[in-house]
């Protein structure tokens, strides 16, 4: 296994930091401003915009092959510029489409699908080199502390963009809405070209156990217990989280009367929680420690534990006679998720360069994967389960507050999923057996 580059210094770190910035500022506006446009403006269906979300997702089932090839060819730069000018293009034709249901809405919906496949080919490509690249030219020993710091610059990209968005939005256009897109995804674009140029260095030749044929890679990654166990473990946890960011914006627009740029910027505050719970983990773990505080598994569970909280806490803000127990509510559940993201994350960089044969690509787009097919489910399911709900409940509010519950019990399933990571075999057994004792009594 080649070892990872020790040359890879902070200042390249926080510049890949720059790109996962510039993705997440495009992707926001797809997940919450259009989503919130069609399903409130428009009165399109939600199970349209979910669709959508769920077709950009469904295309990063592709990832493994990206991340393979950028494991063969030794680069992940050109994957990379290439994934955000897909990213960009897809984020002005989205937006371009949705200004276009207004009078066309099946050709709308068309040009909307079409846009949405090349955002999801460009978070694919773009996203799994970034994180490759990570695990193939940082030191092991920083790993996680450089994940976590890029992971956060993502967040800082919602959190910034959501809210500055917002604020240009209103009064609401659809000229104005497309002239906001735009700009974004330019300026987005400009500032990963000139943050990744450099940063790599040399090609890397491959390494002759990668030069295996794809279908060989995979069944390599997939035989390997810990990435098999943790691939499960990202999908449901992914899956909780998804079913309720398509929902949360239409559900202020509905139930609280919310402009778009006033819900834009509810999303900007929760992007804002997740930003503290991951720097508040980072810093508990690193700087305190021990066996409690230092434990990712902890973190992991706790956060899923307090997310299923605090969508409970959503589900009730909708009877309460003002919206600042939505906002709390909200801000709780960004912090939650932070929380075990983070700790996701910090396994996640120890395990791509783990194994006699690291395919460090292959494995990230093994993860992307399980990730991107669990946030289309969740799109889905969640959008879906609003409309059934709200044909079947009495008034809007109990209709999204089943819905929320729902989630949150989702998120308890994640949790006890989290507590079994880092088992060894036997520990699993072991707690399998208790749990069928407890069960039969």
């Amino acid at each position: 296994m080649k070892a990872a580059d020790p040359g890879l210094s902070w200042i390249g770190v926080m510049r890949l930091g720059l790109i996962q910035s510039a993705l997440g500022s495009i992707v926001v506006l797809m997940t919450s401003t259009i989503n919130r446009v069609m399903a409130v403006e428009l009165a399109l269906p939600a199970m349209i915009p979910g669709a959508l979300v769920a077709l950009h997702y469904g295309v990063q089932i592709l990832r493994p092959a990206w991340g393979y090839g950028s494991d063969m060819g030794g680069r992940r730069t050109p994957w990379i510029i290439a994934g955000m000018a897909a990213l960009g293009l897809g984020g002005i034709g989205a937006a371009l489409a949705t200004a276009l249901c207004a009078s066309h809405p099946i050709a709308g919906v068309a040009l909307a699908a079409l846009a949405f496949v090349l955002v999801g080919m460009g978070v694919g490509s773009a996203g799994t080199s970034v994180l490759a690249m990570l695990a193939t030219r940082v030191a092991p020993s920083r790993r996680a502390a450089a994940a976590t710091a890029v992971w956060v610059m993502m967040i800082m990209g919602f959190a910034v963009t959501a809210p500055l968005a917002g604020h240009f939005l209103d009064p609401f256009s659809n000229a104005r809405m497309i002239a906001v897109v735009a700009t974004v995804s330019g300026v987005a674009f400009v500032v990963a070209c000139l943050a990744v140029l450099g940063v790599e260095g040399a090609a890397i030749a491959a390494a002759p156990a990668r030069k295996a044929p794809f279908r060989q890679a995979f069944a390599q990654v997939w035989a390997d217990p810990a990435a098999r166990q943790f691939t499960i473990f990202i999908f449901v946890s992914m899956l909780a989280y998804s079913a309720q960011e398509l929902i949360i914006e239409p559900f202020a627009g509905v139930v609280f009367g919310m402009t778009p740029g006033v819900t834009t910027k509810l999303a900007g505050l929760q992007h804002g929680g997740v930003l503290t719970g991951m720097i508040g983990v980072a810093i508990c773990a690193s700087a305190i420690g021990g066996p409690i505080l230092g434990s990712l598994r902890m973190w992991t569970v706790a956060g899923c534990i307090a997310s299923a909280l605090s969508l409970a806490a959503i589900a009730l803000s909708g009877f309460a006679s003002s919206d600042a127990p939505l906002r709390a509510a909200i801000f709780a559940l960004g912090v939650s998720n932070g929380a075990f993201s983070v700790a996701a994350i910090g396994s996640m960089m120890g395990l791509a360069g783990a194994g006699a044969n690291a395919r460090e690509g292959t494995k990230m787009g093994l993860w992307g994967a399980a990730q991107a097919v669990a946030f289309g489910l969740g799109g889905i399911v969640g959008t879906t389960a609003v409309d059934v709900a709200r044909h079947l409940a009495p008034t809007p509010q109990s209709a999204y507050a089943f819905v929320f519950v729902g989630e949150a019990l989702l998120f308890v399933a994640a949790a006890l999923l989290a507590s079994r990571i880092g088992q060894s075999p036997r520990e699993a057994s072991r707690r399998a057996a208790g749990d069928a004792i407890i069960a039969g009594t």
